[in-house]
């Protein structure tokens, strides 16, 4: 009833500012077509007597064809006004902790936000190449296939795809939760979702207390079209205002296929000529504007940079599909989630063989680039050797001693949900395997150090020191192996106290 009431004094407003008025002459839900407004422009907000309100998509001789924010029916006659301003919406700390919807509306009847004085165009150009710098830090995840084998830097726009029910938002939880707890701005996205799943992700902020760099911005399915189109803008508007206070952001879209699968309705109930698989034309151009805003960017208070992780959705493992292949040409890599290896028990069912990353390895250090090589390779081997003993062949040492040890690897690699692991645990754990200081190939055991690992490493200064100290001071991969392997009783023993 708020909204209602807002949105009609703005109509009042709006007829006295600019002095046109219109009236509607058709309507086919969500849009209306409206004659007697000579000046309205292509994007512009435009104002009803009813108290609803949307925004100019087309532009024809005698009409104009506006999108609504409502679900509220409109009948023929109603009297509109343009706004003469483009969409906007009100951008600030306010939001931090909060469940917003694109408008910064809160979700929540119950929970009053305080509206914040500045407001921004939710449509921006990208900024240009003059204002990006290179990308140099390392972007943690805290899920080890993925910052071991796939690594990204922070500014990178990076892929998450698979089918349904493979794992993709239990990784995207982990990497909010990694994030949010070293400090960067996370925002998740929920494009056109279940209100069952928006309830997990804001419950999941809660139980891991991170609502003080946290906001969800989302629209659920039962949403008006307007606003589940207006979603992704929205929350890119919301990152770039703490971008420009030299934050560094964190942006979940979860996901751009359902974004699509949407913009292609509006288009085709407006009539537009539809293209490959029904979609509109210009689809590439609509998520190319949005994904190019991401980046890392030279700012007042320093640099600031907006970490992308789109979400798409494939049918039947096919990444050969329309949206994928769009959004991969767009992004800077992808990770794959495989539904064979999440049948298989994988967790996360991450292919990394299958998976890209066009950025992040320039932000890896010499050892981590060793590690990443030596996985890369070995694992390579460790699947060649697999194909092989399905033919029945002898095992000798070689090939048992390759198979336990891809084993314990991969058994490294699994983590169940909320559970994140820091990068220098990462490492320390991989090359205790690696030089088999942790011989053992059961999983259970193997997260059960991996554990026992990270709570020692945040509450014991003498073993983060010495954690640190092997990494910092090693300048190559076979040099750590070198220390670690004449520390590893000591470091185990540590480990085994604690």
């Amino acid at each position: 009833m708020q909204s209602y009431q807002y949105y009609k004094n703005e109509y009042n407003k709006c007829l006295e500012l600019t002095g046109e008025t219109g009236y509607v002459e058709s309507v086919v839900p969500p849009i209306v077509y409206i004659n007697g407004l000579p000046g309205v422009r292509f994007g512009e907000v435009v104002y009803f007597e009813t108290g609803e309100m949307g925004i100019v998509i087309s532009l024809d001789s005698d009409s104009a064809e506006v999108l609504l924010f409502s679900r509220n029916p409109i009948v023929v006659g109603t009297q509109a006004a343009r706004s003469g301003m483009p969409l906007k919406m009100p951008v600030g700390g306010e939001y931090v902790g909060h469940s917003i919807d694109p408008l910064g509306r809160s979700t929540s009847e119950s929970v009053y936000i305080p509206r914040p004085t500045e407001y921004r165009i939710l449509d921006r150009p990208a900024p240009g190449i003059d204002m990006r710098e290179k990308i140099t830090q390392s972007f943690e995840t805290g899920v080890a296939v993925v910052d071991l084998m796939i690594p990204l830097g922070k500014g990178q726009r990076e892929l998450v795809l698979g089918d349904r029910k493979t794992g993709k938002t239990e990784f995207l939880m982990q990497v909010l939760l990694t994030q949010a707890k070293q400090g960067s701005i996370c925002i998740y996205t929920g494009i056109g979702k279940k209100k069952v799943d928006i309830k997990r992700a804001e419950e999941f902020v809660l139980r891991h207390n991170l609502t003080q760099n946290t906001i969800i911005l989302s629209t659920s399915s039962t949403d008006p079209l307007g606003l589940i189109y207006i979603t992704p803008y929205a929350a890119m508007t919301l990152a770039e205002y703490f971008r420009d206070q030299g934050r560094d952001v964190c942006i979940i879209l979860d996901d751009l296929s359902t974004h699509a699968k949407f913009y292609r309705e509006i288009s085709l109930i407006g009539k537009r000529f539809p293209g490959r698989n029904s979609y509109p034309g210009d689809i590439f151009y609509a998520h190319s504007r949005l994904l190019e805003r991401a980046g890392n960017f030279r700012t007042q208070h320093g640099v600031g940079s907006v970490t992308c992780l789109p979400v798409a959705e494939t049918i039947e493992s096919d990444i050969s599909g329309y949206i994928q292949t769009n959004l991969m040409s767009i992004t800077d890599g992808h990770v794959y989630f495989d539904h064979e290896l999440f049948e298989q028990g994988r967790r996360p069912s991450v292919n990394y063989f299958l998976s890209v990353t066009r950025v992040g390895r320039q932000t890896q250090s010499k050892v981590r680039w060793g590690i990443n090589r030596e996985l890369s390779s070995f694992l390579t081997l460790y699947e060649k050797t697999q194909r092989f003993i399905h033919f029945g062949a002898e095992l000798n040492e070689g090939i048992k001693s390759t198979l336990s040890m891809g084993t314990r690897i991969l058994n490294f690699f699994d983590q169940p949900m909320g559970h994140t692991v820091g990068m220098d645990i990462q490492i320390l754990i991989f090359c205790l395997i690696w030089i088999g200081a942790i011989p053992e190939e059961d999983s259970a055991r193997l997260q059960y150090i991996t554990s026992k690992c990270m709570t020692l490493y945040d509450s014991n200064e003498q073993f983060k020191d010495l954690v640190g100290k092997l990494i910092d001071e090693s300048n190559d991969f076979n040099v750590l192996l070198g220390r670690i392997s004449s520390q590893s009783k000591q470091i185990m023993e540590i480990i085994d106290k604690g």
